[in-house]
């Protein structure tokens, strides 16, 4: 039988709390790790691959131990990573490789590690970048397989310290099943993504609960449910927003940007369905949160937006003098902030919605050529709800301008 290289990370879309920087690790994972196993001819595997709770803690501690080569990658510091990286470390002095992230701090315990680094754009990682570093990754797996180098801080500083010994079980047929397994996590996130990229948010509800039967716990599984089911505006818009609100709040309260912007559209999508001006002081309370902890383009042009609907409703003339200064400041900062990422600009692929962003602030400040020029980079890789989305923001941008006389 092959030799197992054993995966630990985190899946789906994760947060950076230091950097306030999110990462699709499934790009990483498909791009990068995947394809450097394979190619060196071993088995991979992740461990969101064990997908039956009842085994799940045996399965993972047994392939620790079992699997010939581990790769961790502790980006965003996802607990579970460290914890596993810590077990493995403690099992075996060598054949584990550690990546991460350039801008993804790491703890102080592994600074004497050699880690890999990678440059990952968030939404997805450069063509060029991934080759490079799939390449040296597959160098590293090479090197390992040829020469047992103590690579553990635990078996480098305990001197005498003896790797523990464990009969060989039946790993064979748990492998060939978990590679046959088509119910595994994995391929739920590729069908509930799908489903999501199709507009079919009710069929992408069905494969996030599915998930969630197997990791009840897991924050992005809760977020992506909760966006689908707002999006899915069934049985009515009304309800779904309800039903979207009750979901999240199972993550409350929180730091967590995904989580605190999705809050945050709930109420904003809430107060525009019925004009409840309580919603729309909930979204923006949300909104200025997430905007103080990351600076994040998106939710500030929501607040921005928010802070316009105020001044609009606001009968008091200083009142909407103070909100509409206030809409005008997020939005000179947003356009700043975006301006710096000059260099991300010009790399692809990358996050659209820094296009669609830009875009409506431009718009906003009366600049139309450079607001067209972003729009049509934005619906160039658009789809038909991000599309839906852009343009109905836009509508309110327009009418709101019009209204306050700006």
């Amino acid at each position: 039988m092959k030799k197992i290289c054993f995966v630990i990370m985190g899946f789906g879309i994760k947060t950076d709390f230091e950097t306030s920087k999110t990462f699709d690790l499934d790009k990483t994972y498909l791009n990068i790790i995947k394809p450097a196993v394979t190619e060196c001819d071993l088995i991979c595997l992740r461990s969101d691959e064990f997908l039956e709770s009842g085994i799940i803690d045996k399965s993972l501690y047994y392939m620790l131990m079992r699997a010939e080569i581990v790769i961790a990658d502790i980006t965003t510091n996802n607990a579970n990573a460290i914890y596993e990286l810590g077990v493995r470390h403690a099992l075996k002095p060598y054949s584990t490789i550690i990546i991460n992230e350039v801008s993804s701090k790491f703890p102080f315990d592994l600074n004497h590690n050699r880690i890999l680094r990678y440059k990952h754009l968030g939404e997805d990682i450069g063509f060029d970048e991934a080759n490079q570093t799939k390449d040296k990754l597959k160098e590293l797996i090479m090197e390992v397989i040829k020469k047992e180098s103590n690579d553990s801080p635990v078996y480098e500083f305990l001197d005498g310290l003896n790797p523990p010994i464990i009969e060989k079980q039946n790993d064979e047929q748990i492998i060939n099943d978990l590679i046959e397994n088509e119910k595994n996590i994995f391929a739920l996130l590729r069908k509930a993504k799908n489903e999501m990229q199709n507009s079919n948010f009710q069929e992408a509800i069905k494969y996030w609960d599915k998930a969630l039967n197997i990791f009840p716990l897991e924050a992005y599984f809760i977020q992506q449910k909760t966006l689908c089911i707002y999006k899915s505006k069934f049985p009515s818009e009304d309800v779904s927003l309800t039903d979207a609100l009750n979901c999240i709040k199972k993550l409350l309260p929180s730091n967590d940007p995904e989580t605190i912007g999705l809050v945050g559209s709930i109420y904003k999508n809430k107060f525009l369905l019925n004009n409840d001006i309580q919603n729309l002081k909930r979204a923006i309370e949300y909104y200025e949160k997430i905007f103080m902890l990351t600076k994040d383009y998106y939710n500030g042009e929501n607040l921005s937006t928010c802070y316009l609907f105020m001044a609009e409703r606001s009968e008091n003339e200083n009142e909407k003098i103070y909100y509409m200064i206030a809409s005008k400041k997020v939005i000179q900062e947003i356009t700043i902030i975006l301006n710096c990422k000059a260099e991300i600009l010009n790399e692809s692929p990358i996050d659209k919605w820094i296009f669609a962003t830009l875009a409506h602030c431009y718009f906003h400040s009366n600049d139309i050529n450079n607001s067209n020029k972003f729009e049509d980079i934005f619906l160039r890789d658009a789809i038909e709800w991000e599309t839906e989305t852009y343009f109905r923001h836009k509508e309110f941008l327009k009418k709101l301008k019009e209204n306050l006389k700006f």
